[in-house]
């Protein structure tokens, strides 16, 4: 059960001006240990706006936002050293290997080298990709480069990763694939806040934010959305909420 206790994200009245343009507009929401965190919207809704700022990449205008226990004011080196981050260009270096890029990352999050040496052979290993351990990330099909990408975001055992939009341009099989991925980091106590414009993959979060036009106009699992809006898919609920 949610309770005050295991609050990760905790986000009240945030706001986010560029100039006269109002990204993110008063939003307010909570987000729990181990939670499956769907962050929906439309393209320029204002889902990356936010992930930025909570991610400790930028500062909100105004609002009271603590990620990890740590104020995105005061404390961003802090965030960034508890979470992890993968965007939708998959954030590898394509002219360094599979084994490189683990270790590039492993040292930006501070692990001892011994430590790096032995998680990576167990990645690896994990992955079922010891023949591509030495191809270079450009040589790697789509569906690997992502998986990969995940991993690392969660090499260094965070307490939240952030993916926004990860699936983006993949095959259905790859993106499921991805989902169980991020059902198996879940289970282990990580926080996963995604962004997505795939209305099918909110099916698989525990709740739901929808974004329009920088605001949040729905928030709740997906099963209550549904019933809530009399429909059978959040696809419709979101149709719904943008046409208002």
């Amino acid at each position: 059960m949610n309770n005050n206790n295991n609050k990760i994200i905790e986000v009240r009245n945030l706001v986010k001006r560029f100039g006269n343009f109002v990204a993110n507009d008063n939003l307010s929401f909570d987000v729990y240990k181990g939670e499956i965190f769907g962050f929906l919207g439309a393209n320029g809704a204002g889902k990356t706006t936010a992930i930025k700022i909570l991610s400790g990449l930028s500062y909100p205008s105004s609002g009271k936002i603590m990620v990890a226990g740590y104020d995105v004011y005061k404390q961003r080196n802090k965030i960034k050293r508890s979470i992890g981050y993968m965007s939708q260009k998959f954030s590898l270096y394509e002219d360094l290997t599979v084994r490189e890029n683990i270790h590039f990352y492993a040292g930006i999050y501070g692990l001892p080298f011994k430590q790096i040496q032995n998680r990576t052979n167990e990645l690896i290993e994990e992955l079922g990709i010891q023949e591509m351990a030495n191809k270079m990330i450009a040589d790697l099909p789509l569906g690997w480069r992502q998986k990969l990408a995940f991993s690392v975001a969660i090499f260094h055992k965070p307490k939240i990763v952030f993916l926004d939009e990860p699936t983006s341009g993949v095959d259905p099989i790859t993106r499921r694939q991805f989902w169980d991925m991020i059902y198996r980091s879940a289970e282990k106590g990580i926080t996963v806040f995604v962004t997505t414009h795939y209305m099918d993959e909110a099916e698989y979060c525990d709740r739901v934010s929808i974004m329009v036009d920088g605001k949040i106009e729905a928030l709740d699992t997906p099963t209550k959305l549904k019933e809530n809006f009399g429909v059978n898919l959040i696809e419709d609920v979101f149709i719904k909420l943008a046409r208002k």
